[in-house]
């Protein structure tokens, strides 16, 4: 290799790449399943090569042992798999508003298989995981992804240590804010179901005769995807904009 770059070089690409890699594998539109792994690190390898130039020169010199050499390629790797998981877990939140309202429309027991996820879940959910997914490249929010792959180097600097107990925080508060926002986003069909239960069980103590669950069934589902449907420009714009102060705690560092 010498003839073509130094060991150094080599060096370099090679712990970007480790980085780069990792973070594409799990981030959320590339690195879904359906799109094949040669594709996903074909594109790691690009990306790893047009970032060299930038990133080198924060990236430790070449080892002189192989045990310090593995460790640090093994730090990249738990790196780029962290920041690539918070990005995920946060689309998780389209996951639990579709539940929810799958649940308030009686349509819960429509399942379909999810693309975005290991396991089949509700229509709805999945239609909420794929319109997330093309709100992301449609907005040029995945333009915050390549800017957090800089952004990262400063934000989690190969120089410093790796601190797993800033990560953990992380993550949970992530899994508790999308958790809190899939509720908000299911709110205007929470509030419906509420009231329309209420005048259900009204009407069935008004009439107890009135065979309720027949006529109240359908109207659930009809008037349940109807709030759906008009609350759904508000969800994406919610969700969107949610998402890019996620993206931005990383890309933040490239913008300073």
């Amino acid at each position: 290799m010498e003839p073509y770059a130094t060991a150094d070089q080599v060096w370099a690409g090679g712990l970007i790449f480790c980085r780069i890699g990792a973070l594409i594998l799990t981030m959320p539109g590339i690195g879904e399943s359906y799109v094949p792994p040669r594709i996903r690190l074909s594109l790691a390898l690009v990306v790893s090569l047009v970032l060299w130039p930038v990133v080198a020169g924060a990236l430790p010199p070449l080892p002189a042992t192989l045990g310090l050499t593995v460790g640090w390629v093994l730090r990249e790797v738990i790196t780029g798999l962290m920041i690539g998981a918070l990005l995920r877990i946060f689309m998780s939140a389209l996951a639990t508003a579709g539940e929810i309202v799958s649940l308030q429309t009686t349509l819960s027991f429509a399942q379909t298989a999810n693309p975005l996820q290991a396991q089949p879940g509700s229509t709805l959910g999945a239609f909420l995981m794929l319109l997330g997914t093309v709100l992301i490249f449609a907005t040029n929010t995945h333009h915050l992804f390549v800017a957090g792959l800089v952004g990262s180097y400063e934000v989690i600097a190969p120089a410093k240590p790796l601190v797993m107990s800033d990560f953990a925080a992380m993550a949970v508060k992530t899994v508790g804010d999308s958790f809190l926002l899939g509720v908000q986003l299911a709110a205007p069909v929470i509030v419906f179901a509420l009231i329309f239960n209420l005048a259900s069980g009204l009407v069935a103590r008004v009439m107890p005769s009135f065979q309720v669950f027949f006529a109240a069934a359908p109207l659930s589902v009809i008037l349940g995807l109807s709030v759906f449907a008009l609350s759904l420009g508000v969800m994406g714009t919610v969700f969107i904009d949610r998402y890019r102060v996620l993206a931005r705690v990383f890309a933040g560092g490239a913008g300073g």
